[in-house]
């Protein structure tokens, strides 16, 4: 039984590791779809910024 309390441990361990990856990779794809949008010229900045925050 023991065995197996570990292994729970370990993969919750594992969900928040991943959890915490997709959490910080949310940053960088926030700041590439901000930036493209606003280099085409289809947004203004802070349209971006709001389009962003709001998805």
């Amino acid at each position: 039984m023991e065995g197996l309390n570990m292994s729970i441990w370990t993969l919750g361990l594992l969900i928040a590791v991943a959890l915490a990856f997709d959490f910080m990779n949310g940053f960088h794809d926030g700041a590439n779809s901000i930036s493209t949008i606003v280099a085409t010229g289809a947004l203004t900045p802070k349209q971006a910024v709001l389009f962003a925050a709001f998805f």
